[in-house]
């Protein structure tokens, strides 16, 4: 019996004709307060997934190339147009340009590498997806961004994903939204369970973890999930929900610790290297581990955290 991946489940809130702002994932996880540092430039983030809207005003300047590894277009492999909506929301939270008008994606300098392993249906096998894996280690992608999911634990998958990530590949997966809001019981879903993947749960903009979120030992932290404003097909925008959009948030962000982190050492850091200057930028959400892992996504935790750490020493200066 073939195995199939799908896109994680996600749900269209409202389709948005005209926007021209930063959408508040992106003001969430504070990447307008590193732009002054780096837009993500000179970094490669592949977006493996159902395509993209090739012509959309706020993405065609970020798209470095790609293939279709799909069925879509006869299998032609130069075509990875987007039928379906999924993978242009994801590419626009990454790296939307710049550009006075539409939305900011989190890296707007970045480049996007379209792999396309999901049909306009959002449906995949297995193999288009580990394919599209290695072809984005052959293209020296710097990170993966995969928002798609399966019950199935593919040796094969995991295979490829062990290569990128010794190939100091970040891999970013969306954790699942089969949810049942109880930390106490695990949903599983493959890739993002395996230990190499960046697994990402999603919570809402009051900083709730969301209902439908997965919730198991190997999920590393959370990212704004819910009514996620970003690019869609045609030339437009929508609001979808899932744990599909809250990778993304995670994807650009790395796009800029990559660069700011490389520049600090004066190397390039490896791949456990970055994921460690990752999680120093998360905060707590005091939620349980099983649902949050390391916290939110907040580029600028350090001040954050020395700011509530003033905040302590002053009350306990006060109540002395």
């Amino acid at each position: 019996m073939e195995q199939v991946v799908r896109v994680i489940p996600y749900t269209v809130v409202e389709h948005v004709e005209e926007v021209g702002e930063i959408p508040a994932g992106i003001e969430l996880i504070q990447a307008p307060k590193i732009w002054g540092q780096t837009k993500g430039k000179g970094i490669t983030v592949a977006v493996l997934d159902t395509g993209c809207d090739l012509s959309h005003p706020d993405l065609k300047d970020r798209i470095k190339g790609g293939k279709n590894f799909t069925k879509d277009d006869g299998g032609s492999q130069n075509i990875y147009q987007d039928y379906n909506g999924h993978g242009t929301h994801v590419s626009g939270t990454i790296a939307a340009s710049l550009n006075q008008t539409g939305v900011i994606g989190a890296a707007p300098e970045a480049d996007l590498l379209i792999v396309k392993v999901l049909d306009k249906n959002g449906s995949g096998q297995y193999e288009w997806i580990k394919n599209g894996i290695l072809y984005a280690i052959e293209q020296k992608a710097d990170i993966i961004s995969m928002s798609l999911g399966g019950p199935s634990d593919d040796p094969g998958l995991h295979e490829a994903i062990k290569l990128a990530v010794q190939n100091n590949i970040l891999v970013v997966c969306a954790a699942g939204n089969e949810g049942d809001g109880d930390d106490k019981t695990d949903e599983l879903s493959y890739p993002a369970c395996y230990n190499e993947v960046i697994s990402v749960g999603a919570i809402n903009f009051e900083r709730k973890s969301s209902d439908f979120t997965n919730s198991n030992s190997e999920v590393d932290l959370v990212a704004p999930g819910e009514e996620i404003l970003s690019t869609f097909l045609k030339g437009k925008y929508a609001k979808l929900s899932g744990t599909s959009m809250a990778a993304p948030h995670v994807s650009g962000a790395l796009a800029l610790i990559k660069v700011i982190a490389n520049e600090s050492f004066g190397r390039n850091l490896t791949e456990p290297e970055l994921y460690a200057q990752l999680i120093k930028r998360t905060i707590p959400l005091d939620r349980t581990p099983k649902l949050e892992g390391n916290g939110l996504v907040y580029l600028t935790a350090q001040d954050y955290l020395k700011d509530i750490f003033k905040d302590k020493v002053t009350m306990l200066q006060v109540n002395a």
